[in-house]
C-alpha cells in the first residue's frame, strides 16, 4: 500500500487529538522549545508536515516554517489552521521533493522516516534534508528504537499499547527490519471495530548515523526525547540531531 493511500481522508480527519495523546502540552511543549532553539533566526523546513501539529505552534514561536507533504487530505487539515502565506507547502515525497530557499533546520518527528519502507529511500531522505541546509544547518529526526526484545522467541507479533476502547499489535519481519502497526478502536456503544494499518521499516540509531554520514552530515547530539534525557541502553525512542559542515 502507497503512504498516500495510508494517510487518507479518514485518517486525516481523526488524527487531531487536541490536548492529547501527541498533541498533550507535556508532549508538543518540549518538541517546539526544543525545534525553536536549533533553528535560531532562519527559517526551518518540516518533512512531512502532516496536519501542522508541531509546524503550527512553532510558527506561532517567530519561526518561518514551510513543509513537505505527500497527503493531500493532511494538508487539507493543516489549511484549516494556517494559510499558504503562513506556512508554505510543497506536495511531494520527504525523500526527493524540494522547497525554495535554504534553512538553518530541517526536522523530521514522530517516527516519521520508518515511514519510507526501504533503506535507499530512507538515505535519500537525509540527502534531501542536506540539500535544503545551510552550512552548519541541522538535521532533526526523532525516532523510536527498535523493541525487538519484547519479541518471544518464534513469534512475529507484540502488543505495544493496550487500555480500554484500543489496542496496538506490531507485526515483525526481522529479515527485511519491517514492521506493521495494526491499531484496532473499539467503540463501547455499537460493539464495533475500526482496524487501521501501518507500514514501517525500523531503524537502528547506528544505522541512522551511517546514512547521515553519507549525506555528509555529523551526529551533534542525541538524547532520549525533546526536553534532554540521556540516551541509554533501555531508552525506548531517541531526538538526534545532525549537522552539516560549516
Amino acid at each position: 500500500m502507497k503512504q498516500e493511500e495510508i494517510w487518507d481522508a479518514d485518517i486525516a480527519n481523526r488524527y487531531d487529538t487536541p490536548g492529547t495523546g501527541m498533541f498533550a502540552p507535556e508532549v508538543l511543549g518540549p518538541t517546539v522549545d526544543r525545534l525553536a532553539e536549533l533553528a535560531g533566526e532562519g527559517p526551518a523546513l518540516e518533512f512531512a508536515i502532516g496536519t501542522g501539529r508541531v509546524a503550527v505552534p512553532l510558527a506561532g514561536r517567530g519561526v518561518s516554517v514551510t513543509g513537505i507533504e505527500l497527503s493531500r487530505p493532511m494538508l487539507e487539515r493543516l489549511r484549516t489552521k494556517a494559510d499558504e502565506k503562513t506556512i508554505p507547502v510543497i506536495t511531494g515525497d520527504m525523500a526527493t521533493a524540494t522547497a525554495p530557499g535554504k534553512y538553518t533546520l530541517v526536522y523530521l518527528v514522530y517516527n516519521t522516516i520508518s515511514n519510507l519502507l526501504t533503506q535507499a529511500e530512507q538515505v535519500a531522505c537525509f540527502r534531501n534534508a542536506a540539500r535544503h541546509l545551510v552550512p552548519g544547518g541541522r538535521f532533526v529526526i526523532e525516532l523510536g528504537v527498535p523493541d525487538l526484545r519484547k519479541l518471544p522467541p518464534g513469534q512475529d507479533a507484540v502488543v505495544f499499547h493496550s487500555e480500554p476502547g484500543y489496542l496496538g499489535v506490531d507485526t515483525y519481519d526481522v529479515l527485511h527490519q519491517h514492521l506493521v502497526s495494526h491499531h484496532v478502536e473499539f467503540d463501547g456503544k455499537t460493539r464495533q471495530a475500526r482496524v487501521s494499518h501501518s507500514p514501517h521499516r525500523y531503524v537502528w540509531p547506528a544505522e541512522l548515523d551511517l546514512m547521515g554520514q553519507l549525506a555528509g552530515f555529523e551526529l551533534e547530539s542525541r538524547h532520549a526525547d525533546w526536553s534532554g534525557a540521556e540516551f541509554t541502553g533501555d531508552s525506548q525512542s531517541h531526538v538526534s540531531v545532525y549537522r552539516t559542515a560549516v
